[in-house]
């Protein structure tokens, strides 16, 4: 760890000549931080969007949801007591919670032809 500490020091203070700096074992690891095909992401989301995407049966409550809340702003910052009024079963409620806080975050977006619609 200490070997790794001390080269990522000598990349950051710049000296050592750049990629020179760096020593050949951690170059794999450099190169694999991007990935080769960038993910294709839905351009516009709504709730049934958002609700196939997250799967595991919260697809169920689209019709409910789209009803009652309206839109997807509206689901981002709908807390889990009106989710309950609504008469969605905790699993679900977690689901989508979980989901709406990771996408409020920018840390997960529905993907266009995700695994998880098909499936």
């Amino acid at each position: 760890m200490a070997l790794v500490a001390k080269y990522w020091m000598r990349l950051v203070a710049g000296g050592g000549g750049g990629a020179a700096a760096v020593p050949p074992l951690f170059l794999h690891r450099l190169s694999a931080v991007r990935p080769y095909h960038p993910a294709v992401y839905e351009v516009k989301v709504g709730i049934p969007e958002f609700l196939k995407a997250v799967g595991k049966g919260a697809e169920a409550h689209i019709a409910k949801l789209e009803a009652e809340i309206g839109d997807l702003q509206k689901l981002l910052v709908t807390r889990t007591l009106r989710l309950k009024k609504l008469g969605i079963p905790c699993k679900h409620r977690k689901l989508i919670l979980e989901y709406t806080h990771k996408y409020r975050l920018g840390l997960w977006r529905p993907r266009a032809g995700s695994p998880k619609q098909s499936a």
